[in-house]
């Protein structure tokens, strides 16, 4: 294997500077498409679609738990795909393994959900022994060819007004390698981060930085401190 070459450390911090120029021309060029993501069109979700949970029938309002904004996975498990009955396919495994903490995303108003083919036994058998923790349901109705996730799997981000739902963004194939973080969902979110420093269109909801972040077992519990808030306000610029 042909090594880069062996330097001293100035000559390393010089070339770390260099790029970290790019990173962020990088950053910037990402929260830009993300706020061009943010005034994509929307389009009504018409049809009432089908699916089981651990609880019985679900609607897709139902999968939102009641929250504004809702992230649907495709994976795939059902007969047919390699690992069956035993495992998912080997790369949304790899997807379900990257998935934060949902509790971050849930104190975004936004919920993620994981959809497939398998009956609900067989998905919660798996996802007990994987230790996987976010809602999966089963489609049981044309879910996925009517959002372009039948043959190949994919991320669909909706919205909802009531009880009207739309259809926000879809991202597939290498787009779906960087999802798993609360960061990843939020940026193909219609909505965003809902933080201050981003640009959105006006009327979004948006918070401090930092303000919302929590410790995942005490949402709706304990705040931060003003004292940790001070300290990351002394010590942290704005994220971009």
């Amino acid at each position: 294997m042909k090594t880069p070459p062996i330097v001293s450390p100035p000559e390393w911090e010089a070339a770390r500077e260099h790029m970290l120029v790019k990173e962020k021309e990088l950053t910037r060029a990402r929260d830009a498409l993300a706020a061009e993501r943010r005034r994509m069109p929307w389009v009504a979700v018409e049809r009432d679609y089908a699916f089981e949970g651990p609880e019985g029938k679900a609607s897709l309002l139902d999968l939102f738990e009641g929250r504004r904004q809702l992230v649907v996975y495709r994976a795939f498990f059902e007969p047919g795909v390699f690992g069956w009955p035993d495992h998912a396919c080997i790369g949304c495994s790899l997807m379900a393994d990257q998935v934060a903490d949902l509790a971050h995303l849930n104190a975004r108003d936004t919920t993620l959900a994981f959809a497939s083919r398998a009956p609900q036994p067989d998905i919660e058998r798996v996802k007990a022994r994987m230790g996987w923790k976010m809602p999966w349901y089963t489609m049981t109705d044309s879910f996925d060819t009517d959002f372009g996730v039948d043959e190949w799997h994919g991320t669909n981000a909706f919205i909802r007004d009531g009880e009207h739902v739309y259809r926000t963004y879809f991202i597939n194939n290498r787009g779906d390698e960087v999802m798993g973080s609360p960061w990843s969902y939020l940026d193909i979110s219609a909505l965003g981060r809902q933080e201050e420093w981003e640009d959105s269109p006006e009327g979004y909801p948006q918070t401090a930085p930092y303000a919302w972040w929590n410790w995942h077992d005490e949402y709706g519990d304990a705040k931060p401190s003003d004292a940790y808030l001070s300290q990351i306000e002394r010590g942290v610029q704005s994220p971009q």
